[in-house]
């Protein structure tokens, strides 16, 4: 098998790779029939070089490849007819702006395997970068809150060459007195955790975080239990909210009232509840300054999530009263917002590392080897032009 490595194509670039040059090599002693062409790039976190020294090839023209790898969605004129691609395609939940890649996946007869849909028997996802999201989203929100408030000053995570870097910054900083609540307890909510646990911050249960009256900094983790119950009766059900998460209300509002940072890491679905309202943000009892919406669902569970916000231009402040959008920084009374969808390209040579790690063990045996869990097969979203049978939901849509 010919597996070709993807330069990214989308804007702003991302400087990410499926799998880093030793990986490619370390594949092929494993999988002696697998090749790897590489499309040279001037913007990838590991060089062109660097593959080179592996044994690699460096090739532009990968239309002889069985197989090719990426990490963002791939430009609509790029697509090679016929082919077989792995990448976040970031149409599963009906994305407006990527509704014309899916249509060009089908008019172009690709196979396409979304990372995002590669999960085990039980539903978990086997291959994902929520973990660096959450660490990256954890240490941007710190950022801009000093920022925000004139406290200190962080180097941008983008500008550290890697993990230990971006926390010998935070090593120099004093952490204010500050309440941080944050949502998810995934991938993404523990990588945020284990950044504000790395900060000396002290973690304190729900219950407790509502009537602590503690002078220092804090922070909670909450589950969807924490914050959401049924409209009808009472309780929670963790099985029927994921089925029928439009059965439930949010319960959020009371940690509005005594939170200054929300760092959101937990999964939303369309149909569930949002965490407040922009009405709720009018309140004089809404405490909340900065919202570091890791999840970046815009007009989701956030409701001033409005917009995405970049690596380089990370921040807006949105005004609750206006109900508009402002520069950052301008007005105390306003709610600080990072939306940025990127986050693990901020630490690009860990994340691909880590991404690497669980392609091999996760989904490489699966998808070069035997596939008898059908775990590849539930990930193609489109075969021959149709979408398969698990994704039939989005024809309406992509044919409108």
């Amino acid at each position: 098998m010919k597996i070709g490595i993807l330069r990214e194509s989308k804007v702003p670039v991302d400087w990410r790779v499926p799998l880093h040059p030793q990986q490619c090599a370390d594949v092929m002693k494993v999988f002696p029939e697998v090749e790897f062409f590489i499309q040279p790039s001037d913007t990838r976190c590991f060089r062109n070089q660097e593959y080179v020294k592996q044994g690699l090839t460096l090739q532009e023209d990968l239309s002889d490849c069985d197989l090719l790898l990426g990490i963002k969605e791939i430009a609509e004129h790029l697509l090679i007819p016929s082919k077989r691609y792995m990448f976040f395609s970031h149409t599963i939940k009906k994305q407006p702006h990527n509704k014309k890649l899916l249509q060009a996946i089908l008019e172009r007869r690709i196979e396409m395997i979304d990372y995002e849909c590669i999960k085990d028997q039980s539903g978990q996802r086997l291959i994902a970068f929520g973990r660096f999201a959450g660490i990256v989203g954890a240490y941007n929100s710190m950022r801009l809150y000093g920022e925000k408030y004139r406290l200190f000053e962080l180097k941008p995570a983008y500008k550290c060459f890697n993990l230990e870097e971006l926390k010998h910054e935070l090593q120099k900083i004093r952490i204010p007195a500050i309440r941080i609540v944050v949502t998810g307890t995934g991938r993404v909510g523990n990588g945020i955790c284990e950044m504000l646990d790395f900060m000396r911050i002290p973690k304190i249960d729900a219950r407790e975080f509502l009537k602590s009256k503690r002078q220092h900094a804090v922070y909670t983790q909450l589950s969807s239990a924490d914050y959401h119950s049924r409209k009808a009766g009472s309780g929670f059900s963790s099985e029927e909210f994921h089925a029928h998460p439009e059965k439930y209300k949010s319960d959020f509002l009371p940690y509005t009232e005594v939170s200054d940072m929300l760092i959101t890491g937990a999964f939303w679905h369309p149909q569930a509840p949002v965490l407040f309202s922009k009405a709720d943000m009018k309140r004089e009892s809404f405490k909340i300054k900065l919202i570091g919406d890791v999840t970046c669902d815009f007009n989701g569970s956030v409701p001033c999530t409005i917009k995405p916000t970049t690596i380089y231009d990370p921040a807006y402040d949105y005004n609750p009263t206006s109900e508009g959008i402002e520069p950052p920084f301008g007005d105390a009374r306003n709610i600080t917002v990072m939306a940025i969808e990127n986050l693990p390209g901020e630490l690009p040579r860990d994340a691909s590392t880590y991404f690497g790690e669980m392609m091999m063990k996760n989904v490489l045996p699966y998808l070069l080897g035997k596939d008898q869990h059908g775990i590849i097969e539930r990930a193609t979203i489109a075969r021959e032009g149709k979408l398969t049978p698990p994704y039939q939901y989005l024809q309406t849509w992509v044919s409108a």
